[in-house]
């Protein structure tokens, strides 16, 4: 499967604070990141998990920074944040509901990201979203030598995730 969603990255210019000196400079946390795709629409868990994800690699492939430091696993059902999985764990397969609280704290670049990963990959279903993420090499990677049923709480490597998707963005 080709990851055709990454095209939008390749050609703008990423506006990226003074701040980002420090390399471990991030924005928000991943209750941030996942309000801000929820303040867009209600959805799954498991499509919100895989948003927060493409957010996470993706600034990282882009920046060579975090956007959120939380760390994802290779799950069976694709990239998980532990954290933000218990949070939402209780509504299931059913959607959670839109954010309606405010997101005045968070700088505009940290909510323009996350619109521009939504408008990349919002129309995918969570279903969808799962299947891609299992056809990248970076959550494959951290599967190595596990069966596809069994579970896992290896960390999907930052490192993985820059060099896979700067090699998306080098394509094109």
């Amino acid at each position: 499967m080709t990851n055709s969603y990454f095209k939008s990255f390749a050609m703008s210019e990423p506006n990226i604070s003074e701040t980002l000196n420090n390399p471990d400079h991030c924005f928000g946390d991943i209750y941030d990141l996942a309000n801000s795709f929820l303040a867009i629409e209600s959805m799954t868990h498991k499509k919100l998990q895989k948003l927060c994800y493409y957010a996470k690699a993706w600034y990282l492939a882009i920046n060579d920074t975090n956007l959120v430091s939380e760390p994802f696993e290779a799950w069976v059902h694709g990239a998980v944040q532990p954290q933000l999985y218990q949070k939402y764990r209780a509504y299931g397969f059913q959607p959670i509901p839109m954010y309606t609280g405010s997101l005045n704290d968070l700088p505009e670049e940290f909510l323009s990201f996350a619109r521009e990963i939504f408008s990349s990959y919002g129309d995918l279903t969570g279903d969808d979203l799962e299947k891609l993420n299992h056809s990248e090499m970076p959550w494959q990677n951290a599967r190595k030598g596990l069966e596809p049923w069994q579970n896992s709480g290896n960390e999907i490597s930052e490192e993985d995730m820059k060099t896979y998707y700067r090699g998306l963005l080098s394509e094109e």
